[in-house]
């Protein structure tokens, strides 16, 4: 397994972003819970932040993983190219 990581013949970056997805997620949630906090403790203009928090929770973790899925399909792609032009 270490043989393949080191000429490249096993890709590591699916793995990493699977972890990064999660990460990512978690910080853009985390993201929209501040700014609905700053939004309601806000004297003037709170109830625009609050709705881009809210905004920020529901899309912005849609938008993570069609992100990260656009990725992980660039090296399925290669997966399967690499398995087309290996010599049976």
């Amino acid at each position: 397994m270490l043989e393949k990581m080191l000429y490249f013949d096993e890709m590591l970056t699916p793995k990493v972003i699977q972890v990064v997805y999660w990460v990512t997620s978690v910080l853009i949630i985390l993201g929209g819970l501040g700014t609905i906090v700053s939004g309601i403790t806000s004297s003037y203009g709170g109830g625009f932040q609050v709705f881009m928090g809210l905004l920020t929770i529901t899309l912005g973790p849609v938008a993570n993983r069609i992100w990260c899925e656009i990725l992980i399909v660039i090296f399925k792609i290669h997966e399967s190219l690499q398995r087309i032009s290996r010599p049976s």
